[in-house]
């Protein structure tokens, strides 16, 4: 992809992720548009190069990112290759965190090696219980360990994937966050693919929970709900580099018309990396609008081609709709909005519809 920015240099996990997306995800990436499911052999590609070890500690990796910088340039250099596949290799990488710093030593030793190298692969279900309100999943303490009872929507990689990480949230606000199979049972079921505007392979499903045991053995820790939100500005700040891997892949696929785009999305990239956290949600949204604009100066300057159903130019306009409401937060959505024109600042600086 052409250069959109200054590339870290000298690493060589980052220039193995610029191939992949290149020369792999790329050019499948129409074919694996209109699939039920992203093909396997990207994701033992990415284990290969040893990108499922992305947030495994030192001993588990052979990665060489330098740098979050690095790190995030990677994810963006991916999703600008293929949306589906960046998308379900990111969720994986929620266990590989929690595994690396769990008490649960048994648990880690069994299972840490295994996921770092993509021997196994994993999938995330905690919105359900961190939503704001009442939990969509509830967790219940019994001898031995848990009942997790509800359900996860918004679950990607579903028969892609072999473990799930699975949060569940107590009668106290607690989080359960436990690995829990993949795989559907008498206490566990899995609704149809949901029907997406775009990564429609990622396989996103509803996973339903019918007072389901979880044994103390899969828990890999406890958390009270709201220590766990204060780490979320740092999520929100992640998933906002699939956003300008889309921007970018728009924008060299323009050429040299996209030069002042080029120079946008440099300063959205230092925006997001930098902000504070109480500023996350505003440059997170700021990238996600920025996409849908890249993708608009795509389609206009391909012209009538943008209309066929191939084309590069209406997938990734339907990508970056996308990313407008994925892994979003009521901050994210009420910038957004305000950066649509849908909303005002008074004087004071109170939102007014």
């Amino acid at each position: 992809m052409t250069d959109t920015g200054a590339t870290p240099a000298g690493c060589r996990s980052l220039d193995e992720a610029v191939r992949i997306a290149d020369e792999a995800l790329f050019p499948a990436a129409p074919e694996v548009d209109g699939a039920d499911r992203v093909p396997g052999s990207h994701f033992d590609l990415l284990a290969e190069k040893g990108f499922y070890g992305f947030a495994a500690p030192d001993d588990l990796t052979a990665l060489d990112f330098p740098s979050y910088e690095a790190a995030c340039r990677a994810v963006e250099s991916l999703a600008g290759g293929c949306l589906a596949t960046t998308l379900v290799w990111m969720q994986h990488h929620g266990a590989v965190s929690a595994l690396a710093k769990t008490g649960n030593h048994e648990l880690r030793e069994a299972r840490l090696k295994p996921l770092a190298e993509g021997r196994l692969r994993s999938g995330v279900a905690v919105t359900a219980a961190v939503r704001p309100g009442t939990p969509m999943l509830r967790a219940e303490p019994v001898d031995g360990g848990w009942v997790f009872d509800g359900s996860a929507p918004w679950v990607s990689g579903w028969g892609m994937v072999d473990t799930l990480y699975t949060a569940a949230r107590d009668a106290d606000d607690v989080l359960v966050m436990a690995l829990l199979d993949a795989e559907e049972g008498e206490s566990v079921s899995a609704g149809p693919p949901a029907r997406l505007v775009a990564a429609q392979a990622s396989r996103t499903v509803t996973v339903r929970f019918s007072r389901h045991f979880v044994p103390r053995e899969r828990v890999a820790q406890t958390v009270p709900l709201e220590a766990y939100r204060k780490n979320d500005p740092e999520s929100v700040r992640f998933n906002g580099n699939l956003a300008l891997g889309v921007a970018g892949r728009a924008i060299a696929l323009m050429g040299d018309d996209g030069g002042a785009l080029s120079a946008r999305l440099g300063a959205a990239r230092r925006t997001l990396l930098h902000a504070a956290p109480e500023d996350v949600p505003a440059a997170r949204a700021a990238v996600s609008q920025f996409a849908v604009s890249a993708a608009a100066a795509l389609a206009v300057h391909v012209g009538g081609r943008s209309l066929l159903a191939d084309a590069h130019a209406q997938r990734l306009t339907r990508e970056a709709t996308f990313l407008l409401a994925f892994g979003s937060r009521p901050a994210v959505r009420a910038a957004l909005l305000r950066g649509l024109g849908a909303q005002e600042r008074s004087a004071g600086g109170a939102e007014t519809a």
